[in-house]
C-alpha cells in the first residue's frame, strides 16, 4: 500500500480521463476535505468531460499539488497523474504557442489565447520550472524538459506577437486574443477587447525570466514599463462600502486618496483610457456607470504593476547591463 494524502486522493479523483480537470471544484482549497460518497459518484461520471481547463489555475495547480505530495509520500499514482496533465498542457498548445482556455473543448471564448486570469502565464512558469529543475518539477520525467523548452520559446514568440501596438508604440496585452487573427478579442460580454493592467503584469514577468533576451524581447519589455508608468492613476482609490439600498446591500465607489497610484484592469484601445462595462456589453468611462452587481463582483482597479515597473524592473535592468 502507497502512503496517501487527503488532497492527492481527491485531486487523482477529479482528474479527467484527458489528463486535465474541470472547474468543478471551483474552490482549489476544497481538494483538502474528503469527498463525499456523492462527490465521489460525481466525480466518476465526469471522467470523459472535456471541459478541461486552465482557468483559475486549474491544471498548474492540481498538478504541482501532486508533486508535492508525490515527494512526502512517495505515491507513484501521483507522479503518474502529474505527468500526464504536463502531457495535457503539451496537447492543449497551439502551433503558433498560446493556450485555449480550455481544451478539447473550444466552444464560445474558450478557443481564444487566454492570458485572462494569468492562465497563459501560469503555465510558462510550470514550463520553467521543467526546464530549470526546481519547485518539485526536477521530480518528473527529464525527458519533458526538450518539450518544455520548446512550449516555452513558442509561448514567448507568442507573447511577442500578441503585443498591442498603439499609436505606433507596442503596449501590453489583452486578456485574450483571438488565436488565429492574434488581435484582442471579446471574452464575457463585459470583458472587451482591451488593454489589461491586470494581466500583463504576469506576461512581462514571463519574459523576464529568459536568460539571454532577445533584443526583441528586451523591447517588449521596455515598451510594457512604459504602457504602465503612463497607465498610473494618481490620487484616488476604491473603497467597499455597505448600502442596504443597492441589489447586493454593498456597493464599491470611488474615493480621493491623495499620492495613491492605482490602474484600472481594463483601457479602451481607441484612446488609452479606464474602461469599465457592465453585463450589457456597453464600455462607459467610469465605475459609477455599470451595474452594481458588476462593481461588487469584479476587480476593476488594482495595484498590480507595482513591483513590477519599480525594484523588478530595476534589477531586471541592472542584470541585462540596460
Amino acid at each position: 500500500m502507497y502512503l496517501t494524502t487527503v488532497r492527492g486522493e481527491s485531486i487523482l479523483l477529479w482528474q479527467r480521463n484527458n489528463g486535465g480537470w474541470g472547474k468543478t471544484i471551483a474552490d482549489l482549497n476544497d481538494y483538502n476535505v474528503a469527498p463525499t460518497t456523492q462527490e465521489k459518484t460525481a466525480a466518476l461520471a465526469t471522467k470523459n468531460n472535456t471541459d478541461t481547463t486552465i482557468d483559475n489555475g486549474h491544471v498548474v495547480t492540481e498538478l504541482r499539488w501532486l508533486l508535492a505530495d508525490y515527494k512526502t509520500t512517495q505515491n507513484p499514482n501521483y507522479l503518474a497523474a502529474a505527468e500526464k496533465a504536463i502531457d495535457w498542457l503539451f496537447l492543449a498548445q497551439y502551433a503558433n504557442g498560446g493556450w485555449p482556455q480550455y481544451y478539447p473543448d473550444k466552444s464560445g471564448y474558450r478557443h481564444q489565447i487566454t492570458y485572462n486570469d494569468n492562465a497563459i502565464a501560469n503555465v510558462m512558469n510550470l514550463m520553467w520550472d521543467i526546464i530549470k529543475g526546481k519547485n518539485n518539477l526536477e521530480l518528473v520525467n527529464p525527458t519533458y524538459k526538450d518539450k518544455a523548452t520548446t512550449a516555452f520559446n513558442k509561448g514567448i514568440d507568442i507573447i511577442l506577437q500578441t503585443q498591442i501596438t498603439y499609436k505606433g508604440k507596442k503596449t501590453v496585452w489583452c486578456a485574450q486574443h483571438d488565436e488565429v487573427t492574434l488581435l484582442p478579442a471579446l471574452a464575457r460580454s463585459y470583458e472587451l477587447p482591451s488593454f489589461s493592467g491586470s494581466e500583463s503584469v504576469g506576461i512581462v514577468r514571463v519574459l523576464m525570466l529568459v536568460e539571454q533576451p532577445s533584443a526583441a524581447v528586451k523591447q517588449a519589455v521596455k515598451d510594457a514599463i512604459d504602457w504602465f508608468n503612463g497607465a498610473k492613476i494618481i490620487g484616488i482609490a476604491t473603497q467597499k462600502i455597505t448600502d442596504a439600498s443597492q441589489p447586493t446591500g454593498q456597493d464599491v465607489i470611488v474615493v480621493s486618496s491623495p499620492g495613491n497610484v492605482i490602474w484600472a484592469r481594463f483601457y479602451d484601445l481607441t484612446n488609452n483610457l479606464p474602461m469599465f462595462c457592465g453585463r450589457d456589453g456597453i464600455p462607459k468611462t467610469t465605475l459609477a456607470e455599470i451595474e452594481n452587481e458588476r462593481r461588487v463582483n469584479y476587480s476593476w482597479y488594482g495595484n498590480w504593476p507595482n513591483a513590477l515597473i519599480g525594484s523588478e524592473y530595476t534589477n531586471w535592468k541592472a542584470k541585462h547591463g540596460l
